[in-house]
Order: structure tokens, then C-alpha cells, then sequence
């Protein structure tokens, strides 16, 4: 890599890179096409961030003043855009690369400014790149790099037409990248109609869960999570959590419930304003609440270094997204701890996510408030919990991480 990257990497705190990066740097200087499938937390950002900005940079036509867009990233979510936007303004301060971010819930204005001085890289949501160039503010004509990132979550959230109709829009040269931490079979088909003899990297087991996080359930009754949330939290082993509910009114009620707890807690969702989802995981980050409550719009989206919980309120109905939510902790090598609540109604989608990970989620009745005496997960309808007996009380502290401590420098894995 250039002295330019290297130095900026160096005031990252980045020594080593991960694994993606090892096998999938080399290749896209190279100028093949990639298919990269990595769980998440791995480092994907920094694996194609790093060298789309070494060959812009060492490209002729860096120069200053207007440019046209040469690389282009999409990616489903808001909060993920802004992640990337933030590593390639890490990795390539010390080049002449302008970059922008442009996604939906906010007004255009800023966008379209920065976009009229000329940027080197876009990264963008779907939705406002295509209502962008329908007015004319973009072109992709001089595109160069294009990066489909967190593929496999783009089609879940019904984008798939958008994608196609933006591919079309993609000059026939291009270096293509594909990026998606599980590799469905419509991930592949569209991958075959797009990508030219691509290196296939594969580092982890599909649908694999981080090595580093300690997993355990807590069989509970669906009335008694809320008690049982507070409850763990009140405990000092639990710094801050992020906290998954399966919907947006759920994660509301949560959060609010904690606010009257005495337990400082906000919700991000779908539903919030561009502007109040970025002010509450800025809270969050800076430690001035708890506690971020939030749908699977964060699952991917949210990179917080040092995370020590996440916290399962309801058991994702689709297993792999279990293996996306836990991916917010244990991220650039460091430990984390996923806790989960299950209720009756929850089982068969615990029964998905052991058959899904290939291993059986430890199960713990130990606490306050257990749905009942057999912790084990699958068959019978749970007996009515002994909430009133003191054997049922014994331990009620969460799990602790082995070795977690680390310097809290920003690291390459966590990009």
C-alpha cells in the first residue's frame, strides 16, 4: 500500500489486517472483480475502502476542482452509509480523494452541493441515488469501481429493482465488488449476471457467529422481559447494551420503560427522523444514555467500538439475523456478550438459530424471573415459573467476557 494510507492506518491504531483484508486487498489492486462473503465485524469496509482510494489516488485526474464520480458504493441503510463515509475520510485523509454521502431523510441541499464541487467516491442508498439522478445531480457514466455492500441485506429489504435498474445504468468496464456476509442463492444469480470472473473470498463459515461473544439465553415469560431487562441492567457488569425488539412501537415501549427505570435509553428505527436516529446513537456512543433500543434497520448498520452487550428483548423470527445483531459486539478482535431473551412463542426460532449456527445457544433459567424449570429449548410448553422461590434467584449477573480489555484506538476489523 502507499505511504499516504499506511500513514493514515498508523494513526488509526491498525498493526494487522484481518483476514478479508489479507486476501481481498491484494486482489482489487489487482483490478479483478470480488466476491467477498465475511460475517460481520470482520473489516469489509476497510477491504474495499483502502484500495478503491489507493488507485483513485495514484490515477491521473486527482487533481483540485470538479471530477466526476469514479466509485461508486451502495449500501441499504442510512446509519451503514455514514459508517463507510467515515472510513474513507479515515483512510484517505492523507490523499487528494473527495468523497460524499447521500441517503434519504434529510433535505438534499447538502448533498447536491458537495456533489456540484465534484467528488472521486460516492457512497449512497438506493432511494436517493436513483431520485438524484432522475434530477439530473448524478451520472454514472464515468464510474469506474462499483461496490454492492451488505448485498444479501439489500435484497431482504426489497431493493433488488433499484439495484437492478441503477446496474443498468453502470458503464460496461468496471471493476464490480460484491460484499454480503451470507451468500443466499439470489445473492449468487445476481452476482452471476454482474460480476466477470470473480475471485471468490470466503473467510468464515456462512452464517458463522463471532468466536469472541458469549452467548446465553434466558428462558423467561413474555410478560416478565421488561422486569428481567431492568433487572440485568441494574447490574454494574453491564456498561451500556444494545437492545433488539422486533418491531418499531416495541422498541418505543422499551426504551421508555427504561427511561422510568432510571435507566437513560432512546430508540432508533424506521420511523425516527434522519436526524433523531443520528442525535441517539451519538448519545450513545459518547455514553450520555445506556442503552440504545432498535430494529433490525441497526442490525448492520450501527459500528460501536468497545460494545460489551447486546441484548436480545425478542428472538428475531429469521435466524440469520440473530448472527447480525450479535455482530455488533466482539467486533476488531475484542470479546462481547449476547444475551437473549426467549418466551414460549419464541422456541422454534431459538431451535432455527442453534440448527442455523450449528450448535446449541447455552440455556439459563438462573434468575428472578425463569419461565420455568426445563431449560431446555425445544418441545413442551413451559410449566409455570417458580418466581416465588428463593432457589430460582441464585445468580442473576450476566455473563462475564474473558479478556476484553483493549486500548479503544478505532481498529481496521471494526470498518
Amino acid at each position: 500500500m502507499i505511504d499516504p494510507i499506511l500513514r493514515a492506518l498508523t494513526d488509526e491504531g491498525y498493526t494487522t489486517p484481518t483476514p478479508i483484508q489479507q486476501r481481498a486487498i491484494p486482489v482489487l489492486l489487482e483490478g479483478r472483480d470480488l466476491l467477498g462473503c465475511a460475517q460481520t465485524g470482520t473489516g469489509k469496509t476497510a477491504a474495499f475502502a483502502i484500495p478503491i482510494i489507493q488507485m483513485l489516488h495514484t490515477a491521473a485526474g486527482s487533481g483540485n476542482g470538479p471530477r466526476p464520480i469514479r466509485a461508486l458504493v451502495v449500501t441499504p441503510t442510512r446509519e451503514l452509509a455514514i459508517q463507510i463515509g467515515e472510513s474513507f475520510a479515515a483512510y484517505g485523509r492523507n490523499t487528494r480523494i473527495r468523497h460524499t454521502v447521500v441517503f434519504g431523510g434529510v433535505s438534499q441541499h447538502a448533498q447536491t452541493t458537495a456533489l456540484r464541487q465534484g467528488v472521486d467516491v460516492l457512497i449512497a442508498t438506493p432511494g436517493r441515488l436513483l431520485d438524484l439522478m432522475n434530477q439530473g445531480f448524478i451520472s454514472l457514466r464515468n464510474i469506474e469501481m462499483f461496490v454492492l455492500d451488505e448485498a444479501d441485506r439489500m435484497l431482504d429489504m426489497g431493493f433488488i429493482h433499484d439495484i437492478k435498474k441503477l446496474i443498468a445504468k453502470l458503464p460496461a468496464k468496471r471493476q464490480s465488488l460484491f460484499f454480503s456476509a451470507t451468500m443466499p442463492s439470489e445473492i449468487e444469480k445476481l452476482a452471476g449476471t454482474i460480476l466477470r470472473d470473480p475471485v471468490h473470498v470466503e473467510v468464515t463459515p456462512v452464517s458463522s457467529t463471532a468466536e469472541k461473544v458469549s452467548q446465553l439465553v434466558y428462558l423467561v415469560d413474555k410478560t416478565d422481559k421488561k422486569a428481567l431487562l431492568i433487572h440485568l441492567l441494574k447490574e454494574k457488569s453491564i456498561p451500556a447494551a444494545l437492545v433488539f425488539t422486533r418491531t418499531k412501537h416495541g422498541a418505543d415501549r422499551v426504551a421508555k420503560d427504561l427511561n422510568k427505570s432510571g435507566i437513560t435509553a432512546d430508540a432508533i428505527h424506521g420511523d425516527k427522523s434522519q436526524n433523531a436516529r443520528q442525535r441517539a446513537l451519538a448519545s450513545f456512543k459518547a455514553g450520555q444514555i445506556r442503552v440504545l433500543v432498535a430494529t433490525d434497520i441497526a442490525a448492520r448498520g450501527i459500528d460501536i467500538e468497545e460494545l460489551s452487550h447486546v441484548i436480545n428483548y425478542e428472538i428475531p423470527n429469521e435466524p440469520e439475523t440473530y448472527v447480525h445483531r450479535i455482530g455488533r459486539t466482539g467486533r476488531a478482535g475484542s470479546s462481547g456478550i449476547a444475551l437473549s431473551f426467549c418466551d414460549a412463542e419464541e422456541r422454534d426460532y431459538l431451535k432455527q438459530i442453534n440448527k442455523l449456527i450449528s450448535k446449541t445457544l447455552p440455556v439459563s433459567t438462573d434468575h428472578p424471573y425463569p419461565a420455568g424449570n426445563n431449560p431446555a429449548p425445544p418441545a413442551a410448553k413451559p410449566q409455570p415459573g417458580n418466581r416465588g422461590q428463593s432457589g430460582n434467584r441464585a445468580s442473576s449477573q450476566a455473563p462475564k467476557a474473558a479478556g476484553s480489555s483493549w486500548s479503544g484506538r478505532r481498529r481496521a476489523n471494526s470498518r
